[in-house]
């Protein structure tokens, strides 16, 4: 009788954590699952669709990891007993089959999700991609707009409703960039370009991070990314050529000598107002060994 008492305790017990569990994540801020663009929008049907399928085989065997043990625990004379029983073609048929089919299901979304969603594929627009070249660096954020001729630290800023393609590499180790609200990571890795089209569909501001750990001050590699109206777009490049800064040799190795700072604080918002045209190239280079000839 006290067997019995303990486990409806214990089944109550986890069905309250659980259901607190599910409370706590729905009033979190689950940015994944609030999409502001096409690429993230897909990427969240892609995760919940996964999940479902996975989820046909996880929950019946959760239920029945709980519902077994109590129907067949030792004080339960009620339950059927039946020592010579070893097979049973109609369950073989079920626990082969569905995970077979689900398994199928899983491939085929993988497979047409590994090209719809594709990093460097440009997504569809009547507007002209937008190119910024991404350079992550110990722990910061650079931002270069060849067309613009400006540069930023740890702020972005781009167009609504207009695709942009960021032309990523790393002057350090490898990170991640990762915008999660519009989606698709791409690594960042010195002597290496990498690239990711995105779009936002709504204005805002969106939190960026690196999703690959990189040493002491990995912490405060963040950034925040607008996207604004046309107009808010043109006030801000306007904003940024105000700056007394430019992007050359000297200011770029004061970014590089001062990355103890940033293993406690983050690094500031810092603007450009001019760049050189081949600082993106010349950083590429440097780890590539293009620049000695190689």
């Amino acid at each position: 009788m006290n067997l019995k008492c303990n486990i409806k305790v214990a089944l109550v017990l986890v069905s309250v954590m659980t259901l607190v569990f599910i409370g706590w994540l729905f009033s979190t801020n689950m940015v994944l699952f609030d999409p502001k663009g096409p690429i993230g929008e897909a990427q969240e049907s892609l995760i919940i669709t996964s999940v479902v399928l996975m989820a046909i085989i996880i929950v019946p065997v959760l239920f029945m990891c709980v519902y077994f043990p109590y129907k067949y625990r030792h004080t339960n004379k009620a339950a059927e007993y039946k020592p010579n029983w070893e097979h049973s073609s109609k369950i073989e048929v079920v626990v082969w089959t569905v995970p077979c089919l689900i398994i199928l299901a899983l491939g085929w979304v993988t497979y047409l999700t590994s090209y719809s969603l594709d990093p460097r594929e440009e997504l569809q627009s009547e507007k002209d991609p937008m190119t910024i070249q991404v350079v992550a660096m110990n722990w910061k954020w650079l931002f270069i707009y060849p067309e613009h001729q400006i540069a930023t630290v740890n702020e972005v800023a781009f167009p609504v409703d207009q695709p942009v393609r960021f032309v990523v590499t790393s002057d350090t180790t490898m990170n991640s960039f990762f915008i999660p609200q519009l989606g698709s990571q791409v690594y960042a890795m010195a002597g290496m370009e990498n690239r990711v089209n995105l779009m936002a569909t709504e204005e805002g501001t969106y939190r960026g991070i690196s999703a690959n750990y990189s040493g002491f001050g990995f912490a405060n590699m963040r950034f925040q990314a607008h996207a604004t109206d046309e107009a808010e777009f043109d006030q801000w490049v306007a904003k940024v050529k105000a700056s007394d800064k430019a992007l050359n040799d000297d200011s770029y190795n004061w970014l590089t000598a001062n990355a103890k700072e940033q293993i406690k604080t983050p690094h500031p918002v810092t603007y450009f107002a001019s760049v050189d045209p081949l600082r993106f190239k010349d950083i590429i280079e440097k780890h590539s060994g293009a620049q000695n000839g190689l």
